[in-house]
């Protein structure tokens, strides 16, 4: 396994349409190997093969094993009375799926269960290091996809998760966050202004 380079908002590649994945290579899956790795070393949440460099319609989404499903003795709400993130999978999931805490997204469909149901919150890139901006994606979605063996899957997700599968989605056909940004970037490190 290797770091590889991390492309940033300006070069090119991160532009361009990804391609079908049709067969898994001894390159795909050093590929595969090589994006779990990078990921955990820059911190992220998300990594698109296009970031890397490589035109393939795949991405790794990280993820605590914990938050796979809601603990049986948590409320339904979260601390200001939203909505808990939720995560429906089937119960063989994390053994079939994923690799660890990694899930292995090839192929991806998203179907959006409920068009009403949006968030909206601050997202980072990988890509463009050390901004955020704040963005409106849908809450509750359905992921249709194939793990690294090509082995067809569904992950029915909401909040965070949803979040992150849409934004690594998108890099597979050359959007970036910052194209559906609501307002300004801003510095990750800036301080909050206060209202006066």
């Amino acid at each position: 396994m290797a770091i590889r380079n991390i492309r940033t908002e300006g070069d090119e590649i991160l532009r361009k349409n990804s391609k079908v994945v049709k067969d898994i290579t001894p390159r795909t899956d050093e590929l595969i190997d090589d994006m779990i790795e990078t990921l955990h070393e820059a911190n992220g949440v998300g990594l698109a093969a296009v970031q890397v460099g490589v035109l393939k319609r795949l991405c790794i989404i990280s993820i605590d094993p914990a938050d796979l499903l809601p603990a049986e003795d948590e409320d339904e709400e979260g601390e200001n009375g939203e909505e808990a993130a939720e995560i429906e999978i089937p119960e063989d999931f994390d053994m079939m799926h994923t690799d660890g805490e990694d899930i292995v997204v090839i192929n991806p469909t998203i179907i959006v269960l409920d068009e009403e149901d949006k968030q909206t919150g601050n997202e980072g890139c990988l890509s463009v290091p050390g901004k955020f901006g704040c963005v409106t994606r849908p809450n509750h979605i359905l992921l249709k996809a194939q793990d690294r063996n090509l082995k067809p899957y569904e992950l029915e997700a909401k909040g965070l998760l949803a979040r992150a599968i849409c934004h690594e989605c998108d890099h597979m056909d050359g959007i970036m966050y910052i194209d559906k940004v609501e307002g300004e970037l801003h510095e990750a490190n800036q301080p909050e202004q206060e209202e006066e």
